[in-house]
């Protein structure tokens, strides 16, 4: 079997390829980066300039070109957009956000359904589906990938201006431990009461959509969640958080989930590895002791 890959971020398609590794042949078309070629595909094709537009219509004659089983897209906001394009211009129909793929006689793909608050497993015969990001951890294979550049035709659209997002240092994706607070945490002058342990720990700091969104107590690029981040950790530490599936469904990759909360029904408990049931402001004081001894 052979596989077609597209992300315009180079890192989710670091994690795609890693999933499909030893499954079938790849071949992915992204954004220029050093590391991509050294994830297993078998050709990386690398594009610049690239908009909705331009890119639409070279993908549709390339698939249409090519013999490919399968067609992956990152589900990015513009991954999303292509996936529209491409099925109608393909004819083909496409499975949204799956974070999990098998192929047996029949496509068999789970996702997230109802917002988040179930997941369905579905069979299919579709060639055509959405990844959401965070699907594995990126690992780097043996081989090395041929690279080509391509040449796409000139956009109908011109940057004019960019604007960035404020963020608040590193990517919390990248974190391999986290710290994440919730409502229980009171008010954003408590956070300071919290990074004793975000310190020691050599944490990154997240949240959950009401502090990073509602609040404001984060900036958003730290919210963690459906509509946030998905991330993976090797330990993820939720204070104070009551855990919806919509919080869940971003925090499900951990290796490891710590809860503390006073609430001793809170759904986190279902989710978590190891659950303290109690006042926050008193158990992290003696987290942050017993990790200094």
């Amino acid at each position: 079997m052979k596989a077609l890959v597209f992300s315009d971020e180079p890192k989710n398609a670091m994690e795609i390829i890693t999933y499909l590794r030893g499954k079938m042949d790849i071949d992915v078309i992204s954004q220029e980066n050093k590391e991509l070629p050294e994830y297993g595909a078998n050709t990386v094709y690398f594009y610049s300039n690239g908009f909705v537009d331009n890119l639409g219509k070279f993908l549709a004659d390339y698939i249409g070109k090519n013999n490919y089983d399968f067609i992956f897209i990152s589900s990015t906001n513009m991954g999303r957009e292509l996936a529209g394009i491409l099925s109608f211009k393909l004819k083909m129909k496409c499975m949204p956000e799956i974070f999990s793929f098998e192929h047996k006689e029949k496509n068999i793909t789970r996702r997230f359904y109802h917002g988040g608050k179930t997941v369905v497993e579905e069979e299919s015969n579709f060639k055509m589906f959405t990844v959401s990001p965070g699907i594995c951890e990126a690992e780097k294979a043996d081989k090395k990938s041929e690279v080509k550049n391509l040449t796409l035709e000139k956009s109908d659209y011109k940057i004019v201006d960019v604007k960035s997002k404020k963020t608040a240092g590193t990517d919390i994706r990248n974190a391999k431990v986290i710290v994440s607070i919730g409502r229980g945490l009171g008010s954003q002058e408590n956070i300071e009461k919290i990074m004793p342990l975000v310190d020691v720990l050599h944490a990154e700091i997240s949240g959950s959509r009401p502090v990073c969104l509602d609040y404001k107590w984060l900036s958003e690029d730290k919210q963690v969640g459906l509509s946030g981040k998905k991330v993976r950790p090797d330990f993820y530490i939720a204070l104070g958080i009551s855990g919806q599936i919509q919080h869940i469904a971003g925090i499900r990759g951990s290796k490891t989930i710590i809860a503390i909360n006073k609430d001793k029904s809170a759904p986190i408990f279902e989710e978590c590895d190891y659950g303290l049931v109690g006042d926050l402001f008193t158990i992290v004081p003696q987290l942050v002791e017993k990790l200094k001894n």
